[in-house]
């Protein structure tokens, strides 16, 4: 227990030291890169563009449909998120919410974790988008062959509609 401290506290005063400002080009090429991300993949379904921005050994955690590799994620993503349903699934960042931490390997820059909350609703034409949920969220990028590619993601702490405030 005593080591699983040391290592929860290190990991927690490593991140509150090495997130970057906001104004910083990292986080501006990051928070474009989620809203990009989301816009073309989850929210318009352009599977082509997740296939590119998606690492061949994803590790997709999430607290109530459980772990989800590649396969498996693209299976989910068009079942559940793409499947033609006219109340269509849409996520959007909670504004101010986003918080970028950069990885290097020997001083150079490979990738990077961005944290943040997302709200989730559903897209119905002809009406006003119908709130949902949200969730927390921890994402891995890393930069492949100049392209930022999402490797390890945490969705949790969800919380429905009626329980939100």
């Amino acid at each position: 227990m005593k080591k699983l401290s040391i290592l929860f506290f290190t990991f927690y005063a490593f991140i509150a030291q090495g997130q970057i400002s906001n104004s910083d080009s990292l986080f501006l090429e990051l928070e474009t890169q989620d809203s990009i991300f989301f816009e073309r993949g989850f929210n318009n379904c352009d599977i082509e563009y997740l296939r590119k921005h998606l690492t061949a050994d994803l590790k997709f955690y999430h607290d109530q449909s459980g772990f989800q590799d590649r396969r498996i994620f693209f299976e989910n993503t068009q079942k559940y998120i793409c499947n033609g349903n006219p109340k269509k699934p849409i996520r959007k960042l909670k504004d101010g919410s986003l918080e970028v931490f950069p990885l290097y390997n020997n001083g150079e820059l490979y990738g990077a974790i961005q944290h943040g909350i997302h709200h989730f609703y559903l897209r119905e034409e002809g009406k006003e988008d119908l709130y949902t949920s949200t969730a927390k969220f921890t994402t891995v990028w890393i930069k492949e062959d100049g392209l930022w590619k999402m490797s390890n993601v945490l969705s949790y702490d969800h919380h429905n509609a009626q329980s939100d405030h």
